[in-house]
């Protein structure tokens, strides 16, 4: 089963997507995206399920990804929000678990503007809940934060935890050298997984699968193939490049056998449990 194990829907009259005023007026995303129009984009490359994930900060935006969930067959699993400073948002994830496609959270740590945030006192019960409810933990950041994801994730290690988009190297200015040792302390010293996802967003528009392949190639090479899965970041990926050409550069960089079928499918079935 081929999955894409990160993509986003979004309805641009909810209001909750903060992050869009940031991008200019006239940016192929700022409009409202659906399953209709993700869906030849799966048929074409034969994807059978999709990890649908959070891009605003809101218990309601979470549950409206859900109702689109129960619509949606290819939809697999649905990664939400919580506020981690309410400790009564508790009740939200015990509620939410109850959903068969609802897999866990992701709070917008690379839009908060204090790297230690996630290190703070009154948002460690977040993590414990996470681990109690068995749900999973998305982790996004930029490479600011790896030393702090990797005391992060050291102290909880059966957090079942995935870093977002290779933790998003700046590959546009050529740094490669800090984030790569980075990323390999984590691969390293904890079982976290990595989605091979958002380069291309993180490179020049003219980006070649020869600009990505370092990055990629690294991720590769330290998670292993039974720790890294694939996923489109679509639409946002429209910003840099299209389902098409990210596709084709990953498959060129991944290769055929095992590794294709572990990184391309079987690590995301395993990782948020998609039968």
């Amino acid at each position: 089963m081929l999955i894409d194990a990160h993509q986003h829907f979004w309805n641009t009259a909810r209001g909750d997507y903060g992050w869009m005023a940031s991008l200019p007026p006239d940016a192929p995303i700022l409009r409202t995206i659906l399953p209709g129009e993700l869906e030849p984009h799966l048929k074409r490359w034969g994807i059978e399920r999709t990890v649908l994930v959070q891009a605003a900060p809101s218990v309601e935006e979470t549950e409206y990804m859900l109702g689109l969930a129960d619509a949606t067959p290819f939809v697999g699993k649905v990664v939400g929000w919580i506020d981690f400073e309410k400790s009564e948002d508790r009740r939200h994830l015990e509620r939410l678990a109850k959903h068969p496609k609802f897999a866990g959270v992701r709070p917008m740590i690379q839009d908060i503007a204090d790297p230690d945030w996630m290190h703070r006192p009154d948002v460690q019960w977040g993590y414990r809940a996470l681990i109690d409810l068995d749900l999973s933990f998305d982790a996004l950041g930029y490479p600011v934060h790896l030393d702090n994801f990797l005391r992060l994730f050291d102290h909880y290690p059966t957090m079942r935890t995935v870093v977002d988009h290779c933790m998003k190297p700046v590959i546009r200015e050529g740094r490669f050298d800090d984030w790569a040792a980075g990323v390999e302390r984590i691969a390293r010293q904890t079982p976290v997984f990595c989605k091979l996802s958002g380069l291309a967003t993180e490179a020049a528009p003219s980006w070649t699968v020869e600009t990505l392949r370092p990055y990629a190639g690294h991720v590769l090479s330290v998670f292993g193939p039974e720790r890294v899965m694939w996923g489109s970041d679509w639409p946002v990926l429209e910003m840099a490049g299209s389902y098409d050409s990210w596709r084709k550069a990953a498959e060129a960089i991944v290769a055929t056998g095992p590794a294709f079928d572990r990184v391309f499918g079987g690590t995301a079935a395993e990782f948020y449990r998609i039968a």
